[in-house]
């Protein structure tokens, strides 16, 4: 599983930061940015969560 985060939909809210800091963090932008490269298995139910709960759907699976 590989995900990005949309920055032009990115809003900046943080909850998928808090649900999975593992994965995502900011940017020099202050905007959600997910790590480059596979999710660790055991981090993608978080993951699959962070997805779900984006409120503009900024997190794409890819």
């Amino acid at each position: 599983m590989k995900v990005y985060v949309d920055q032009d939909l990115c809003i900046s809210c943080g909850l998928c930061i808090s649900i999975c800091e593992e994965v995502f963090h900011w940017n020099d932008d202050d905007k959600a940015e997910a790590v480059s490269g596979d999710v660790p298995e055991e981090l993608e139910d978080s993951v699959q969560e962070a997805v779900e709960s984006c409120p503009t759907e900024a997190i794409k699976e890819i």
